[in-house]
């Protein structure tokens, strides 16, 4: 199989109304957004979209609309994540016949399956498909079995088409070992960084990245992934502290704080439906003298 190589990819919110509907329109118009201002691969829904709030028919129908407002200027992938192997297997099958230039799947949510059954897991969804599929490790927010380079090896071994490992981790030891193992084993194979923390991954071998900051400051993210594309990263240094700077001041009202940030620079997606819970009025206000305190951001778009 040919390396898959997505580059920098931009993760879409999903815009809601005041009732908590998706907005379908507003969300062709961020899609757009995204591609305009730098994506060279999507990936959606991811969990900064809500996707574990959304229906099954919302999931596809978002797949759907982007893959039709992309119109192929770049590869779109498909998060097909659930507690159910055969729920996300099924979800894989559905994505590969919309179009979905790949699937990326984590872990099981709510249940802590042992090592042999989440193995299980990933190759009942990989095998549902052609397209490339994608394994993503995000440990902070997936509790439970960790992905070890063993069960990398033998997923390997069982699903031709799985192309790689998303790290949200950070836990760069770990991904060291898997990648040098695993590189070994396929010189194709793919570490993406699953967070804007670029440096450090780019370091140990990624080549591509899943980026939740791409709706707020999409310039500075470009800026660094250009960098550490080039391996320039001694250079790269104040983009990414003034990307850990911006992290910081949304990450505490989470996917919340995420669109609050993007409101602040005119590109309004609503609020977070249930139960996650609204940024209040003064967390807003704080949020907003934050950005406006970041130098770094003084080149960013405003507004679509």
């Amino acid at each position: 199989m040919a390396a898959f190589i997505p580059g920098l990819v931009h993760t879409p919110v999903t815009p809601f109304t005041q009732d908590y509907a998706v907005d379908f329109g507003r969300y062709a118009e961020l899609v757009e957004f995204h591609i305009q201002h730098g994506a060279e691969a999507l990936a959606l829904p991811m969990h900064v979209a809500e996707s574990v709030s959304l229906s099954d028919g919302e999931r596809q129908e978002l797949l759907e609309l982007a893959l039709k407002t992309a119109k192929g200027r770049v590869p779109v992938i498909a998060h097909v994540s659930d507690s159910g192997t055969g729920i996300a297997a099924d979800r894989a099958r559905a994505a590969e016949r919309a179009g979905a230039a790949a699937v990326v799947a984590t872990t099981p949510y709510y249940w802590t399956p042992p090592p042999n059954m989440i193995l299980e897991h990933f190759v009942e969804i990989g095998s549902a498909v052609r397209v490339p599929f994608v394994v993503l490790y995000a440990p902070q927010a997936m509790h439970g079995t960790k992905i070890s380079t063993d069960m990398v090896l033998k997923l390997m071994d069982r699903v031709p088409n799985f192309a790689g490992v998303v790290d949200a981790s950070l836990d760069w030891q770990s991904m060291i070992n898997i990648v040098s193992n695993a590189q070994r084993k396929n010189p194709v194979f793919q570490l993406l960084s699953g967070s804007d923390y670029m440096i450090s991954a780019g370091v140990i071998g990624a080549t591509s990245v899943l980026s939740a900051l791409s709706g707020i400051a999409p310039r500075l993210v470009h800026k660094l992934y250009d960098l550490c594309k080039a391996e320039r990263y001694a250079e790269a240094r104040l983009a990414q502290e003034a990307l850990a700077a911006l992290w910081q001041s949304v990450k505490q009202g989470g996917v919340g704080g995420v669109k609050a940030a993007m409101s602040a620079m005119g590109r309004d997606c609503g609020g977070v439906r249930p139960p996650l819970d609204q940024l209040t009025q003064p967390a807003i206000e704080k949020l907003k003298a934050d950005i406006a305190s970041l130098p770094a951001l003084a080149g960013e778009p405003r507004g679509w």
